[in-house]
């Protein structure tokens, strides 16, 4: 049986361990989604803690650059439409 390999971030890269797109990838946005199916409040809390810890790696990594605007990334497309 081949081994599950879960979209899950892999720090502090922040690309997909499974598919290697940015993440959170299109599976691992469904998977959120799913798991927090009637809290989209507390979704939304989660990938913005989430976004914080990849902006703050992300300017260790460039040097203290100034870090990608992340909000699409991370919150946008959880946001109720």
């Amino acid at each position: 049986m081949p081994r599950v390999i879960p979209h899950v971030a892999m720090r502090p890269l922040w690309r997909c361990r499974n598919c290697g797109a940015e993440w959170p990838c299109q599976p691992a946005r469904l998977s959120l989604l799913s798991e927090y199916r009637g809290n989209r409040t507390a979704l939304l809390i989660y990938l913005a803690t989430l976004m914080a810890e990849a902006r703050d790696q992300f300017a260790q990594l460039h040097d203290q650059a100034v870090p990608p605007d992340l909000t699409d990334r991370f919150i946008t497309w959880a946001r109720a439409r």
